[in-house]
C-alpha cells in the first residue's frame, strides 16, 4: 500500500522540519570562550569530551597489555609492575590530552584559563583531591607502601590490593575492603610488615606460679619453639625472664618467622601457646592466674562455725 501526498503538503512538512532543527548549527557553533583569537565552541568541547572518554579506555587497555606482554617477561615483582603500569597510563593520558587539543585546534594556552579556574576550585574544597593525587604519586615513586604489602594504618590492618590516583584499597582478614585516601599514608604512622622483606619477629608471653623452676621454664619454651616448623632456627629463639609480676613470673619467648599475612602470624602464636600449655602440664609447671591472699587484723579471734 502506497501513500501519496500532495506536493504542497510535502513542501510544508519540509519547511517545518527545517525550522525545527534550524537551531542545531547555531547551538553546535555556540562560542563558549575565546583563547588567543581561537574560538572554543560547544561542538569543540563535546567532541573533545567524546574523544577523551574513548581514549581513556584505550590508554587503560594499552597500559594493561604493556604490563601483561612486556613487564611480565622481566624479573620484576608485582608491586613494581603495578607502579610502572600506572605511570605508563598517566603518560598516555597526557599524550592523549595534547593530541585531542591539537586535533581540535585548541591552543595549549587554554590551560592558563583552566589553571585559574582550578585555583579557585582548590580554594573552595578541591584541595583534598589534589592532595590525595600528589600523595599517590609520591607513594608510587618512593614506594613506602606497595601492592601486596601487609600494613597497619590507624585501626585498619590488611593487604594492599591497589594504589590508585586518589586512594588505596586494603583487604582485611575479614575479607572487607577499606578505601583509604593516599594522603593518610603520608600524614600518619604506617606499620609495613613487609617493606624490606617478609621476616618478622614476634613473641609469646606466659606467666608461671611463684616457686616454679625458672630454668626449666626457659628450657620448655625453647623446646616449644624448636618443635614448631614455621619458627626459624636463625636468628634463634630467645627466652627472656621479663618481670616479677603481681601473681606470676613473667617470661617472653621471642622468635622469627616469615609472614604471609597477619592471620598466619596469629595462628603461629596460637600453636605455640597450645604446645607450651602441653609441655607445662607434663612438667607440672603451673601457669599462674590472678589470686589474692586476704589477711584480717582483728583484736580477737574470729569465731568460725561449721554447719551441717
Amino acid at each position: 500500500m502506497t501513500l501519496f501526498l500532495p506536493s504542497f503538503i510535502l513542501e510544508d512538512m519540509e519547511d517545518k522540519l527545517s525550522d525545527l532543527f534550524s537551531w542545531a548549527p547555531d547551538f553546535w557553533n555556540f562560542q563558549l570562550i575565546q583563547v588567543d583569537g581561537q574560538s572554543i565552541t560547544f561542538g569543540t568541547v563535546l567532541t573533545g569530551i567524546i574523544l577523551f572518554i574513548l581514549g581513556y579506555f584505550i590508554c587503560k587497555s594499552i597500559s594493561r597489555q604493556f604490563a601483561k606482554k612486556i613487564l611480565s617477561r622481566f624479573d620484576i615483582d608485582q608491586a613494581l609492575q603495578h607502579t610502572l603500569q600506572t605511570f605508563v597510563f598517566y603518560i598516555l593520558l597526557v599524550i592523549l590530552t595534547l593530541f585531542v587539543l591539537r586535533l581540535l585546534h585548541v591552543p595549549v594556552t587554554i590551560f592558563t584559563v583552566l589553571g585559574g579556574a582550578l585555583a579557585i576550585g582548590v580554594g573552595f574544597g578541591s584541595q583534598n583531591i589534589v592532595n590525595n593525587f600528589i600523595s599517590g604519586l609520591i607513594i608510587m615513586i618512593e614506594r613506602p607502601v606497595k601492592v601486596g604489602d601487609i600494613i597497619e594504618v590507624g585501626d585498619v590492618s590488611g593487604t594492599v590490593i591497589n594504589i590508585g590516583a586518589r586512594s588505596t584499597q586494603i583487604k582485611t582478614l575479614d575479607n572487607t575492603h577499606y578505601v583509604i585516601p593516599n594522603s593518610t599514608f603520608l600524614e600518619q604512622n604506617v606499620l609495613n610488615w613487609t617493606l624490606s622483606d617478609d621476616l618478622v619477629r614476634t613473641f609469646v608471653s606466659v606467666g608461671v606460679a611463684y616457686g616454679s623452676d625458672a630454668r626449666k621454664v626457659e628450657e620448655l619454651l625453647k623446646q616449644a619453639a624448636q618443635e614448631e616448623e614455621k619458627v626459624l632456627n636463625y636468628p634463634e629463639p630467645v627466652v627472656v625472664f621479663s618481670d616479677f609480676g603481681d601473681n606470676a613470673l613473667v617470661f617472653k619467648l621471642f622468635f622469627w618467622t616469615k609472614i604471609k599475612d597477619i592471620m598466619s602470624l596469629r595462628a603461629l602464636e596460637s600453636a605455640l601457646r597450645f604446645r607450651i600449655n602441653h609441655l607445662f602440664n607434663e612438667a607440672e609447671i603451673v601457669i599462674a592466674f590472678p589470686q589474692r591472699d586476704v589477711h584480717l587484723d582483728t583484736p580477737s579471734p574470729i569465731k568460725v562455725e561449721v554447719l551441717k
